[in-house]
């Protein structure tokens, strides 16, 4: 009996220390029984998706989490997190290099010539424009020169087992199961922190739903084809809806009698609305007869510091692709390059980028006061910028759009209600 009370307190002071391992930086290479207990976990889901028992045990052979990746709900870290995405920690100048658009724009009229015949042939097929595609390619690899160094498997179980999305991950995780089951490479399957693979870098869900033989060479291979990551990438926008023929957006002109407080897909509306009020392409072309009828959005990712776009169905499409204005807007202004086009008209002017924490408690003060704001996320959107705007103008103060310390204590100085 005492022997036995001994191996139970011996196994519970392991289970401890396991635990602890997790939570503190220095420990988290030792052997976790909870990391362990999830992975069991997940073989019933994985087993209902076709997985082997072979194939499941190979894939977490060995396997630890990496806590270093961001996005993870671990004791010290900060709730509010948006450290490796440069879309949400970069002011909209400095991730919308000219410099760098520029060199990207002279590397993808070139691969455009180098893979004319492909790209034509994907475009009539799928409806997605070429300029689309190869400015994809060049944002999320510049042309094959980055090659993502991390093990999915590893990233995705990570995410899955203590991420803040971890619902999201395990059924990505599970994907990446079943990839590995039809025969996929542990060794091609190597990701960014976020578990994307491939030329153009995308989901394992994506994989299993989009991907398709785009060289005719009766073999799927996203890492190696260009034709097959092309025709993968086109795959995804048409299946997320791409309209046929329509531009992502404009730069326009915003009258003086506008503002920033109209950005937002809630106020879109056909062109010809914003023509009417005054709005102008800013290159100074007119909107032909087809174009007027469209309907976009205002969208103005500086908010008053910055150039101002009108951005179209096909701009949301891209953003399905990535959940981001500011990665829609590169992607289509890099496309607009590769087409012959240049840099934005309006130039930006000097703002800096507030601390994700300013963001998230503007927005939740926001939502007390009565602004609808979806998420509290530290993200700046264009609802956060619509609501700021409103706020604003409510209260008579400079209409910029913008989150800083400042419009923060003017919201928090209000009565609580």
């Amino acid at each position: 009996m005492l022997r036995r009370r001994l191996h139970n307190s011996a196994r519970a002071l392991c289970l401890v220390v396991a635990v602890a391992a997790l939570s503190t930086p220095g420990l988290a290479a030792r052997p976790s029984v909870d990391f362990d207990a999830f992975i069991a976990s997940l073989w019933p889901d994985a087993k209902t998706a076709g997985v082997s028992r072979t194939t499941f045990d190979a894939a977490f052979a060995g396997l630890k989490p990496d806590l270093s990746i961001p996005d993870l709900d671990l004791p010290g870290r900060p709730k509010v997190d948006n450290r490796g995405q440069a879309e949400f920690t970069k002011t909209a100048a400095d991730y919308l290099s000219k410099p760098y658009l520029e060199k990207l724009g002279g590397q993808g009229r070139a691969f455009l010539k180098d893979h004319e015949a492909a790209l034509k042939r994907i475009e009539k097929i799928t409806g997605v424009d070429r300029y689309t595609l190869v400015a994809i390619w060049g944002r999320e690899t510049a042309y094959g020169s980055y090659h993502p160094p991390k093990d999915a498997v590893r990233m995705l179980a990570t995410l899955a087992y203590t991420g803040k999305r971890k619902e999201k991950f395990r059924v990505e995780l599970i994907a990446a199961l079943k990839m590995l089951q039809m025969g996929v490479p542990r060794s091609d399957m190597k990701s960014s922190w976020a578990g994307a693979m491939g030329l153009t870098q995308a989901m394992p869900t994506e994989y299993l739903k989009y991907a398709t033989d785009g060289d005719g060479d009766g073999k799927i291979d996203i890492w190696r084809s260009v034709a097959d990551a092309l025709a993968f990438t086109a795959r995804q926008l048409e299946g997320k809806g791409w309209a046929r023929g329509e531009r992502w957006g404009y730069e326009v002109i915003v009258p003086p009698r506008s503002d920033c407080s109209l950005e937002g897909p809630p106020d879109a509306r056909p062109i010809a609305d914003w023509v009417r009020m005054g709005f102008r392409r800013a290159d100074g072309k007119p909107f032909s007869k087809s174009v007027l009828q469209q309907s976009a959005y205002l969208m103005m990712p500086g908010g008053a510091y910055g150039p101002a776009f009108l951005a179209g169905h096909n701009f949301q499409v891209i953003r399905l692709y990535n959940t981001s204005d500011l990665y829609a807007l590169f992607v289509g202004n890099l496309s607009d390059r590769i087409r012959g086009g240049g840099d934005f008209v309006t130039p930006w002017k000097s703002f800096a980028q507030p601390r994700t924490v300013t963001v998230h408690d503007l927005q939740a003060r926001l939502k007390e006061l009565g602004y609808p704001m979806d998420k509290i996320d530290g993200k700046i959107g264009s609802n956060t910028r619509k609501q700021i705007g409103r706020y604003e103008k409510a209260n008579g103060l400079k209409i910029d759009c913008w989150p800083s310390e400042a419009v923060l204590a003017h919201a928090q100085s209000q009565a609580r209600q």
